[in-house]
């Protein structure tokens, strides 16, 4: 008889570390345990999938929403019983798709939701769908809390995009197929490889289908119409030329503001308004969506009849809305930076875009270096030098210290100081000598409760006095990898400590902040006026910002949470 030998196993009890007052680490943070807790439980709320009925539902519109198929896709056996269980439309798109604006979306009566394969996270309220930028901080929120396989579903769900519908969309709705949003597709792959390479799984096959993809979706951005001119740059282009269908609900005076801004401010009109004489036949004009009679009349101070000009119809250019939805393509709806109302969106070279580019093409050259592909990791890192040429040529203004957007048609750099001048430090393109520049601006933008997205208060949602997540964290990522730690764990535990008093006085995190007041109320007057709860790409802020703080703050934050800001 063969006799082992005895192994006695003894289990301890989990060790429990305090600091020098006893205080555990569960202990320090209690104070956050509420908010952190609304976080994890609202992926779940925000998760959207072809097995919930509340998938296909547009907010957005007043109408029923249909599920749309890609043309050459066989109907999946979740849509089969998902039609039946829910008693929804489901119609096949009329062709292959392979570019934005192949179809005419208007012709897709009634609108729909497009199919995606994989679980995604919505950002809540009115936008139930996956958006193309909101995803990226999203993501990063997942992959913060352990949720990588939720993350890796939704990055796979653009590379369907791509493949079904010509591009990352704006969002997975029949009426976003004109137009994208910010390219941050290369940044969630990444992020998605290194945490399940952390994990201990090194998914290089995976890695390299995504690459291809990303080369394709950076393809769109650097072929007509999406090139700024001459500049070597792009620019933001959506191939709709009528009123954006999204805002005609909740953004029901929007347009007729826009006509009223330019009737009272005639010298900023660049042939945005088209008026004509009342009667005049609808053929006259190359117009499209409301019209608007306008009598002007010199008001007397008498009994006397006032005096007053024809009537006239009023209408807003085919320009002006391709401009409106370029605008909605940034992302940045409504601002004033590319022209009022966004009225020259698709005229300018953005900061914004041009840097995600060129971290596209630095983050496709490590790629390439990963998977052993030094031709190939050459040639990206040719692209990105060139656009960084560029990008110092047409958009960084050396006198004001200021990265700002190009205009085209003036060939002159823009005024309009923006948030986005933190872009280029994100991407890792600008020099020391510019990141400290910028840097001595940061008062331009800082509020008591972050950074505002401009120093001008135009009554859209992203200018002043507002504060939004996904700029703050480019913002906060982009001062750390330069060196300024201190402005960075200032900006954002004030973001963070206004986020949190917010939560503690209802309950919800929102969509966008005012940075002034330290408040989630807002005040709206340029698109829609909704202050959205949920919020996707807030919780992913939070929880991103809270990791990165030195732990003195973080045990700062969690005692002003737990004696409720007092």
């Amino acid at each position: 008889m063969l006799l082992l030998p005895l192994v006695i196993c003894i289990v301890l009890p989990a060790t429990v570390f305090a600091d020098e007052n006893g205080k555990t680490e569960s202990e320090k943070t209690r104070g956050l345990e509420p908010i952190l807790g609304y976080i994890s439980k609202t992926w779940d709320t925000l998760t959207r999938s072809m097995q919930d009925c509340t998938t296909v539902v547009d907010p957005k519109l007043a109408q029923n929403s249909v599920l749309y198929l890609p043309a050459e896709l066989p109907v999946p056996a979740d849509v089969k019983e998902l039609q039946g269980r829910c008693h929804i439309q489901v119609k096949m798109l009329p062709e292959k798709i392979t570019r934005p604006g192949q179809v005419d979306t208007s012709r897709l009566d009634p609108p729909g939701l497009l199919y995606l394969q994989h679980k995604y996270v919505v950002p809540g309220g009115r936008f139930n769908e996956m958006y193309g930028w909101d995803s990226y901080f999203i993501v990063r929120g997942l992959v913060r809390d352990g949720r990588v396989d939720l993350a890796k579903g939704m990055v796979e769900n653009f590379f369907f995009e791509i493949e079904h519908y010509g591009t990352i969309l704006n969002a997975n709705r029949s009426y976003y197929l004109s137009r994208s949003q910010p390219p941050f597709l290369t940044s969630m792959i990444l992020a998605v490889y290194e945490a399940e390479k952390a994990a201990g799984h090194d998914d290089k096959e995976w890695l390299e289908r995504g690459s291809k993809y990303a080369a394709k979706d950076w393809e769109m951005w650097a072929r007509e119409p999406h090139l700024a001119g001459e500049t070597g740059l792009a620019r933001y282009y959506d191939f709709g030329d009528s009123p954006a269908p999204e805002s005609l609900k909740d953004e029901t005076d929007h347009y007729r503001s826009v006509a009223s801004y330019f009737l009272n401010h005639p010298e900023q009109d660049r042939g945005y308004l088209v008026r004509r004489a009342a009667g005049a036949k609808h053929g006259d004009a190359p117009t499209v969506g409301r019209r608007y009679s306008v009598q002007i009349c010199d008001v007397a101070t008498t009994t006397e009849k006032p005096n007053c000009e024809q009537a006239e119809d009023i209408t807003l250019s085919r320009d002006f809305y391709r401009a409106d939805r370029s605008m909605r393509e940034s992302g940045f709806d409504v601002s004033f930076r590319f022209g009022p109302h966004g009225a020259a969106t698709h005229h300018f070279a953005p900061v914004c875009l041009n840097s995600l580019l060129y971290k596209y093409e630095k983050d496709l050259e490590a790629i390439a270096r990963i998977l052993g592909k030094e031709q190939d990791a050459e040639e990206w890192k040719k692209r990105a030098a060139k656009r960084g040429e560029n990008i110092h040529k047409y958009l960084w203004d050396a006198q004001r210290g200021f990265f700002v957007d190009y205009n085209v048609d003036r060939q002159e750099r823009s005024p309009y100081e923006y948030i986005t001048t933190f872009y280029p430090l994100w991407a890792e393109l600008a020099t020391k000598e510019e990141a400290a520049a910028v840097m001595k601006n940061v008062g331009k933008l800082e509020q008591p409760g972050g950074l505002v997205m401009s120093p001008y208060e135009s009554e859209g949602q992203w200018d002043f006095p507002y504060a939004w997540a996904p700029t703050q964290l480019i913002a906060i990522e982009g001062m750390r990898k330069y060196g300024f730690s201190g402005d960075a764990d200032r900006i954002s535990y004030n973001f963070l400590s206004m986020v949190a008093a917010n939560f503690r006085h209802d309950g919800t995190i929102r969509e966008k902040y005012n940075a002034v007041t330290r408040s989630s109320e807002t005040a709206v007057k340029a698109g829609y006026n909704i202050n959205v709860v949920g919020f996707g790409w807030t919780n992913a802020a939070f929880l991103v910002f809270l990791h990165d703080l030195p732990q003195g703050m973080v045990e700062k934050l969690a005692e002003e949470q737990a004696r409720g800001g007092e």
